[in-house]
């Protein structure tokens, strides 16, 4: 198959990125539903339905002002702002509906820890979503940096590149394997599956940045490593006591 992907349907060329984008919010929500039937949810219909527009707004202007950081020293015009408006980035989507959460969950009142439940659905919408990362080849900022390791795949500019979409499905479906397991096996805390989620993927794609072309500014660091940096920081309180706890069953 040649990259990018374009299927013609009816004499148009189908964005095929954009089509997964929308089927991965679908099936995603569609999964959250299922799994909120099966269990018990202690956060009450109204107030969970408040943390979900708090989530949805919080990654809507995320996902955009990350993604606008992304390019900081590109040439502003007319065109290339109004493109730039079209730029989201799971990224700060995930960390910016992680604020919309808590600042919608401060106004409810709501003190029970609400992320639990959105892990696994997110997991699967992000694989959705890079799937159509990957079919779209060099049309989108997810691909690597040149390389001869043997992984390297044309993407579509006749030059030999980490396939880095190709990466992060690999380690998407070890990650939901392993929340899989985590929830079967272990007793958690309320809200530690989806801080666990958050650590290790922002932990992996901290690294993976390394593989892509990607504009270092600050300390040799992207503004998608910066972001995870403060993630870790957001969450250092919870390592902390994490790291104390296993030292204790040492």
């Amino acid at each position: 198959m040649k990259l990018p992907f374009e299927p013609i349907l009816f004499g148009y060329t189908v964005n095929i990125h954009l089509v997964l984008e929308y089927l991965a919010f679908f099936l995603a929500f569609r999964y959250y539903a299922f799994l909120r039937k099966k269990k018990k949810d202690y956060i009450s219909s109204n107030n969970r339905l408040s943390i979900i527009l708090g989530a949805a707004a919080g990654a809507l202007i995320g996902s955009r002002l990350v993604g606008v950081l992304e390019n900081p020293l590109i040439n502003f015009s007319v065109e290339k702002s109004i493109q730039l408006l079209n730029v989201k980035t799971i990224m700060g989507g995930l960390f910016g509906g992680l604020l919309g959460v808590e600042t919608a969950k401060k106004i409810i009142g709501e003190t029970k820890s609400s992320g639990d439940l959105f892990v696994l659905p997110i997991i699967a919408g992000i694989f959705i979503g890079r799937i159509g990362c990957f079919l779209s080849g060099i049309n989108e900022f997810t691909y690597g940096r040149e390389t001869d390791f043997f992984l390297g795949m044309n993407l579509g500019d006749d030059v030999l590149r980490h396939p880095v979409a190709l990466y992060e499905l690999v380690f998407l479906t070890v990650l939901f394997i392993g929340v899989r397991h985590l929830q079967k096996h272990y007793i958690l805390q309320s809200g530690e599956l989806f801080k666990f989620f958050m650590l290790v993927y922002f932990g992996f794609r901290f690294f993976i940045e390394f593989l892509k072309p990607n504009t270092f500014l600050i300390l040799g660091l992207s503004t998608i490593q910066i972001l995870c940096v403060v993630c870790y920081v957001y969450y250092m309180k919870f390592i902390i006591q994490k790291v104390k706890n296993a030292r204790k069953k040492i």
